[in-house]
């Protein structure tokens, strides 16, 4: 009869550079608020925002209806996909 080894399991460590506070500019500031907050909790702002305002497309759930206030974020497109969200979200945040 063979007994299984028993396998350590570590918990997974969080990124610090994720966690780490970034300052939104104006334009990102007008969705997810001033202060300071971690990428991780920006971009839960940004879905709730999209979430209550409908923005998801109904047909590509993949891709993000903008209004007014995240055109300015998306550099005047009208519409992205949610993979390219983090990357105009980016141009938006100071360290």
């Amino acid at each position: 009869m063979a007994t299984k080894a028993s396998k350590k399991t570590t918990k997974r460590k969080p990124n610090a550079a994720f966690l780490k506070p970034v300052t939104p500019d104006d334009k990102l500031a007008a969705v997810v608020g001033a202060k300071p907050l971690p990428r991780t909790e920006i971009v839960s702002k940004i879905w709730a925002y999209i979430k209550k305002n409908g923005l998801q497309d109904k047909k590509e759930k993949t891709k993000i209806n903008a209004d007014d206030t995240l055109k300015a974020l998306f550099d005047g497109k009208k519409q992205v996909t949610m993979f390219e969200l983090n990357k105009h979200i980016s141009n938006h945040l100071k360290a």
